[in-house]
């Protein structure tokens, strides 16, 4: 019954986006690796609505050769771009190529690969458009000779490297998120995560009882796809009993050096460093951390980063305990490790939170989930906190203590009253 009802949702949700005006946007990217950029196209179709201006944000140095139709003003960093009314093109070059203060790459164009985020391919902006009109937008690629991979977080159409572009939290869609192309090697694999089978209502966040999973890194590059699978194919359960609703697909991109030794998520989608272990010494895992920030898309206010840094990092071993990849045992020492490696830490305020302060974070919410258990009778825990942070996406200290002192029936959270948090 549930199932039949999850489906009806879905068809009336499609139907009320279908009954909007509607325009058509479609984006191609073709690759340069001789000039280690990219040519993107961005191409409007009126149809009942219509785009009237866009705004980008453009730093001049890695955006240029901007042309297209209707009007164009270049002010700075901004670009206006007006297109006639029944639509029209903009065309520009983005280089792609770019190293982070440590000295790897978070970006870069070889010979053979190409591994950006979506997001600066299409940089941020802001949309003038027909009241109430959604986008219906797609995304496709020119490869070089001798690529022939190319893999978004999106799910591909039937026309081959063409992929529908759907947030459906946004009226104009923009192909966010990490994408890699070239000649690759991809594992993928379909995840059952609730009993009653794959639906597909056609939307990224349906929370339907599967999702996909695509592990991609050009070839000869020592990545071992299937043990990522294994891995996540193993945790998917446990991800789907603490968060709730998971992605139809994510996609999971690594290659090894010179890329940056670490890993980075995106919407629906993240890198990992090729020599990151699946499991740390200390029973972390950078893919887990990874995970968990794709699946909950917390974002921290000003000063609290130590919240979404500390539930990933928890969570990057408790979900492998939960699947049986980590022993009691283990998790306790990881538990321990991080305490010891967080004690000199006074306060957890922070912009950006890493290292010890994410280890004393960690700590922090170890203590609350053991609180939460115990005085609700194991009724609770911090799974039902972030269950509720997730509806707020931007999270703050108070956001925490509120939902703890909810959760409690009234009763603030001891652990919660602790000068780490003043």
């Amino acid at each position: 019954m549930r199932a039949v009802v999850f489906v009806l949702f879905c068809f009336v949700a499609v139907s009320g986006i279908a009954a909007s005006p509607t325009y058509r946007v479609d984006y191609q990217v073709a690759f340069e690796p001789a000039q280690k950029s990219a040519r993107v196209s961005i191409t409007l179709t009126s149809g009942k609505g219509r785009v009237s201006s866009l705004r980008f944000r453009m730093d001049p140095t890695r955006y240029s050769a901007i042309q297209g139709d209707g009007e164009i003003v270049r002010k700075g960093e901004y670009l206006t771009w007006k297109p006639p009314h029944a639509g029209g093109s903009l065309h520009y070059r983005y280089a792609i190529e770019h190293r982070r203060k440590s000295g790897g790459y978070d970006a870069r164009i070889t010979p053979t690969f190409a591994i950006v985020r979506g997001d600066n391919l299409v940089p941020s902006v802001t949309v003038r458009a027909t009241r109430g009109a959604q986008s219906e937008a797609r995304l496709s690629a020119v490869l070089p000779p001798g690529w022939s991979g190319f893999e978004t977080p999106w799910h591909p159409l039937p026309e081959g490297r063409v992929f529908r572009v759907d947030e459906p939290s946004r009226n104009f869609d923009r192909p966010t998120g990490w994408i890699i192309a070239g000649d690759l090697g991809v594992r993928r694999d379909l995840i059952e995560v609730e009993s009653g089978g794959c639906l597909d209502c056609g939307h990224l966040d349906c929370g339907v009882g599967c999702f996909a999973i695509s592990v991609a890194a050009p070839k000869g590059e020592d990545v071992s796809r299937n043990d990522i699978l294994g891995v996540v194919h193993a945790t998917a359960p446990a991800m789907y009993e603490a968060f709730g609703s998971l992605p139809q697909k994510v996609l999971i991109i690594s290659a090894g050096d010179p890329m940056w030794r670490g890993g980075l998520s995106g919407p629906y989608s993240l890198f990992v460093h090729s020599d990151r272990p699946l499991i740390s010494e200390n029973g972390s895992s950078t893919l887990m951390h990874e995970m968990v920030h794709v699946i909950t898309r917390l974002h921290a206010v000003s000063g609290d980063d130590w919240i979404v840094e500390g539930i990933a990092e928890y969570y990057s071993m408790a979900l492998l305990h939960r699947a049986g990849l980590l022993s009691d045992a283990r998790l306790a020492r990881g538990i321990a490790w991080m305490r010891n490696h967080g004690k000199r830490i006074k306060q957890l305020h922070s912009d950006r939170s890493s290292g010890p302060r994410t280890a004393r974070a960690v700590a922090l919410l170890a203590d609350l989930d053991a609180e939460l258990r115990k005085r609700s009778d194991g009724k609770r825990s911090l799974d039902d906190v972030v269950k509720q942070l997730r509806k707020r996406r931007q999270v703050s200290v108070q956001d925490l203590r509120a939902i703890a002192t909810d959760l409690l029936h009234g009763t603030p959270a001891k652990t919660l009253s602790t000068p780490l948090l003043d």
